[in-house]
């Protein structure tokens, strides 16, 4: 969220005193420093709304970036969005907003075009990342085999979607009713389920991955350690330095995230 956006959910006589100095920037985006919004608001809560349940920030309704009012399906949702604003201190930082930025996509961004992202998850499954096992070492592939080929199966008895499977990275070609068995099994989901189903597909490699948490049959941990098997076995060879532990454990919170937003559309 910009600061310019926090802005326009914020009441007219509210804000901070302009006579105020300018505080220090307080977050790092590359080389630049950006800063953060102050917190607006002194109280969160959801609200019954018609065609489902919103947040209100000191009375007002919160909004996406389009402008759009902010209508969840579930009392659920709701409650875990208001979370997301009460958690926040001095300063709003949308980097530990996730579950806003799932939401606020799903309203400006999937609702609008969402035989789009539907068909983008069944490209997905046109090279998920489940079907390529390491050249080498043999201890790594059989780890593959041994953790991905049951989930695999879950999709094929499940789904009703035979994956094809390979060692390498040289592309393996899906059939047709594979494809069409992940396009039937997304076709049912609406956009509230499709955009965190998109975002699990998006961070682990694998759509198959996405749709066994949506389906419950695996948890979103046990997701996240399956999809990792490969860079854990890296990290446990070569070590793994800061950066790439804190741009993994963004990405988690994301994952948590959208697992969350689907446990409360259930």
């Amino acid at each position: 969220m910009s600061k310019r956006e926090a802005n326009d959910n914020q009441p007219t006589d509210a804000g901070p005193d302009r006579g105020e100095p300018a505080a220090p920037p307080t977050k790092r985006l590359g080389r630049e420093t950006v800063e953060l919004p102050k917190r607006f608001y002194a109280t969160v809560a959801t609200t019954p709304i018609e065609r489902g349940f919103g947040v209100v920030l000191d009375g007002r309704p919160i909004k996406t970036p389009a402008k759009s009012q902010v209508i969840v399906p579930t009392l659920a949702l709701a409650e875990a969005l208001a979370a997301d604003w009460q958690a926040q201190g001095e300063r709003i930082n949308p980097a530990t907003m996730p579950l806003t930025r799932i939401v606020n996509t799903t309203l400006d961004a999937v609702m609008p075009n969402i035989e789009a992202v539907r068909e983008d998850l069944v490209a997905f499954a046109g090279s998920d990342a489940l079907c390529y096992r390491a050249l080498e070492p043999d201890a790594l592939a059989q780890r593959q085999a041994r953790t991905w080929d049951p989930i695999l199966d879950w999709a094929e008895a499940t789904l009703g979607a035979r994956f094809a499977t390979q060692r390498g990275i040289v592309h393996v070609e899906q059939s047709e009713e594979t494809l069409a068995a992940i396009a039937q099994a997304v076709a049912v989901y609406s956009a509230w389920d499709v955009a965190p189903i998109h975002v699990i597909t998006t961070l682990t490699g694998s759509v198959v991955l996405a749709l066994a948490v949506a389906h419950a049959a695996i948890s979103p941990d046990d997701a996240w350690a399956v999809a990792h098997i490969d860079e854990d076995w890296q990290i446990a060879t070569w070590g793994q330095d800061e950066e790439a532990q804190a741009r993994r454990a963004g990405r988690y919170c994301e994952m948590r995230a959208a697992s969350l937003m689907l446990e409360t559309l259930r």
